[in-house]
């Protein structure tokens, strides 16, 4: 009886995060510009009436009646995740749960157009109340749930995550990949590569990311595909909502976002439809989240199998450019174009070798951040240092291609970079184990058939949702704990030998 109550309760959540999601979305994609301060204060209010369904005070006594009702695997997992939910959840008083609501939203509005003006006086205060309230809340989080301060706010985005389970893996990472990337650069450097020139018109592009769409899996009658200055994925896992930004002198950043944002996608669309409203229903993490999207992105759509059939849709997509270079637009230099290795300053454009720096340079300042070792006005500098160590480039005042970048901090996001780099590790070693399952996996990416793929991970990480704690869906699905060796493997493979 406990437990048909707790998942009644926890229903009615996922009823109110549903609205959350979409309200979310169109915050980002649809508002107009003078709504920002009046949908602030709605999506904060919004959060206090979910905070106030999570701190119900029978959901305690409801869990530990429950405790001795549940057997199976799917009821005794879901009941540990509304444990987990409860306890994070009554850490936190409700009007620091509203505080830090509207302090992100209001500054991720802002945020849109000071990047563009690389404002960064303008919005450096609007930043510090964000990393301000992130402190405090990291504080009490930690206290109810004895853990570091930055521990408390990396679990909320990869439940068990630790620093001590990151740092090593991220020291394995800077023990070889600066010497593997020296010989990737040099190997690469008599490859000759061809520039597409554009320019590329924008709905020629957005033609061409839901024809790939559609061709790779994604289900337009459980999503849509928008434009915003960020691209995300968010909605539900019936209402999908991805957006992209389109740039006319180049199609491949737009259409490899568009599939990035697919992969989050396909498993939102993949979860069990029968527990869609239980926690247990729900994505297994982020690191989990985003070694789906790099899955397809990296492994599957940069790989030269998957060029071979996008080819001749790029051709028919811009017919007057490929005419005017027809040696360009060939499959082989495609995939040249594809794996372009070097320093850059963007972190969504950078490539596969270098993107770890950059979650690198992100993870020690946001940990130092939360820590109270660095302060929000001294961010450009100690940005600047870490690229100059990590990635030989220096930003000045170039705050917009600095600091100012990514939309995480702004939006109250931190404790969520290092699941990039965590992703594209279990990317490499769920294609591992896939191409070991699927003989053919290669020829059928060349063909454009993932069915195969997606059967795989339907079975091992889609379907099984939050059913396991991470390590043990990592270690039923490749075999393996997360490890950097098929990471490395892969670079090798692609930049060296491919």
């Amino acid at each position: 009886m406990s437990y048909s109550e707790l998942t009644a309760h926890y229903r009615r959540i996922a009823h109110l995060e549903h609205v959350a999601a979409i309200i979310g979305w169109d915050e980002a994609v649809m508002m107009s510009r003078n709504g920002g301060e009046s949908r602030a204060d709605a999506q904060a209010s919004l959060g206090v009436l979910l905070h106030g369904l999570r701190t119900d005070p029978r959901i305690g006594n409801w869990i530990e009646a429950a405790a001795a009702e549940v057997a199976g695997e799917v009821e005794k997992a879901n009941l540990r995740e509304i444990r987990r939910d409860h306890a994070r959840a009554v850490a936190v008083d409700s009007g620091l749960v509203e505080a830090c609501s509207r302090a992100a939203t209001l500054c991720e509005q802002a945020w849109r157009t000071q990047r563009a003006d690389n404002d960064w006086q303008g919005h450096r205060p609007l930043l510090e109340e964000v990393v301000a309230l992130e402190r405090e809340r990291a504080t009490v989080l930690g206290e109810a749930l004895s853990l570091d301060p930055y521990d408390a706010l990396l679990d909320g985005y990869d439940p068990g995550m630790r620093t001590a389970m990151i740092d090593p893996i991220f020291e394995e990472i800077g023990g070889f990949l600066p010497q593997l990337l020296e010989q990737i650069l040099e190997a690469r450097a008599s490859i000759r590569v061809m520039p597409l020139e554009g320019p590329f018109d924008i709905e020629s592009q957005r033609r061409l990311g839901r024809r790939l769409m559609e061709a790779v899996g994604f289900d337009f009658n459980c999503g849509r595909l928008d434009e915003s200055h960020h691209p995300f994925c968010g909605g539900v896992s019936d209402d999908v909502r991805i957006t992209t930004r389109y740039d006319e002198s180049d199609f491949t950043r737009a259409l490899m976002g568009v599939l990035h944002e697919t992969g989050h996608a396909k498993y939102e669309q993949g979860l069990p439809v029968e527990l869609v409203d239980q926690p247990v229903g729900q994505a297994r993490g982020m690191s989990v989240h985003e070694s789906q999207s790099l899955l397809m992105e990296m492994q599957v759509c940069r790989s030269p199998a998957f060029v071979r059939f996008l080819a001749p849709l790029a051709r028919e997509a811009f017919p007057g450019r490929a005419a005017a270079q027809p040696d360009a637009w060939t499959a082989g230099n495609l995939a040249a174009l594809q794996a372009r290795v070097e320093r850059s300053l963007i972190r969504v454009d950078a490539d596969e070798v270098t993107y770890p720096l950059h979650i690198v340079l992100r993870y020690r300042i946001e940990r130092a951040l939360i820590g109270g070792t660095l302060e929000v006005r001294d961010l450009p500098e100690a940005w600047d240092a870490g690229m100059r160590e990590l990635l030989g480039l220096s930003i000045g005042t170039n705050y917009r291609d600095g600091c100012m970048q990514d939309v995480h901090w702004s939006s109250g996001a931190l404790g969520y970079f290092p699941t990039y780099t965590l992703g594209a590790l279990l990317a490499a070693q769920l294609r591992q184990a896939a191409a070991r399952a699927i003989p053919d996996l290669s020829e059928r990416i060349a063909e454009g058939d993932l069915r195969p793929l997606d059967d795989w991970l339907r079975e091992r990480v889609w379907q099984r949702a939050s059913i396991l704690e991470a390590p043990e869906l990592i270690r039923e699905a490749t075999g393996a704990p997360l490890g950097t060796a098929a990471f490395r493997a892969h670079l090798e493979e692609r930049y060296l030998t491919g």
